[in-house]
């Protein structure tokens, strides 16, 4: 049967207008939320250096909230340094954090260190009425361990599980977006991040079932839904 197409608001508030990339400029972050503010993207996610000014930039803007990241990208910092991190990040204007999880106590098998780093986050965030997306980086593990890390972002209260931090050696797939909403159901988000640069790629990660996409590309795809001539995507592994 055929899918109903999405509207561009409609897309425009899935994406995490994204900008991680090491060598990104302020003069590039204040094009990014001038992007965000032009389109009405969900968020523009920055590295955390960056979270004040865009704070300041978007601070006349209701629809556009500032994402960062914790523990970004290898998730191998104590939990209290995490915590830390989201704190300061919430302190200067992040509403939204997608922290990388501890990946190698995930491919350990051992639940207790994951809830451990995973909570610190969690509940630092919802303390302050802040969302956060647990970033499982899907490449480097096994179904079974993807399941695993799933279960436990949901058992302590994450709002979203996210697929990829678009620095490893992949980026989401459908399947991978596919078992992560069978494992969570059909209440916790599901974001979908990494090499996702065309707008097709972007309903395919929706029909899997993503609720949130991170790109690098969302001005790009938002033109080509608009049928207006495209611009150069950045090239940060988003």
């Amino acid at each position: 049967m055929a899918q109903t197409p999405l509207s561009a608001q409609e897309v425009a508030r899935l994406i995490d207008h994204t900008l991680l990339k090491p060598e990104a400029t302020p003069e590039q972050i204040l094009q990014l939320c001038a992007e965000a503010r032009e389109y009405h993207f969900a968020s523009v996610c920055v590295n955390p250096i960056y979270v004040p000014l865009c704070a300041q930039e978007l601070r006349d803007v209701d629809d556009v909230a500032v994402c960062t990241v914790i523990g970004f990208p290898l998730g191998a910092n104590l939990p209290e340094v995490k915590a830390f991190e989201a704190e300061r990040a919430i302190a200067d204007g992040a509403r939204e954090l997608d922290m990388v999880l501890r990946v190698g106590a995930l491919k350990a098998g051992d639940r207790d260190a994951l809830r451990r780093d995973i909570a610190a986050v969690v509940d630092t965030a919802h303390a302050h009425g802040a969302l956060c997306k647990v970033i499982l980086e899907t490449a480097l593990l096994t179904d079974e361990e993807k399941v695993l890390a799933c279960q436990v972002a949901q058992e302590v209260g994450a709002d979203f599980v996210k697929t990829s931090t678009g620095f490893s050696s992949g980026g989401a797939t459908v399947e991978d977006v596919a078992l992560m909403r069978r494992t969570v159901g059909p209440q916790m988000g599901v974001k979908a991040s990494g090499g996702i640069r065309t707008y097709a790629a972007l309903r395919a990660m929706v029909e899997a079932g993503a609720t949130r996409i991170g790109a690098s590309a969302g001005v790009r795809i938002m033109q080509e839904l608009l049928g207006q001539a495209p611009t150069a995507a950045p090239s940060n592994g988003y």
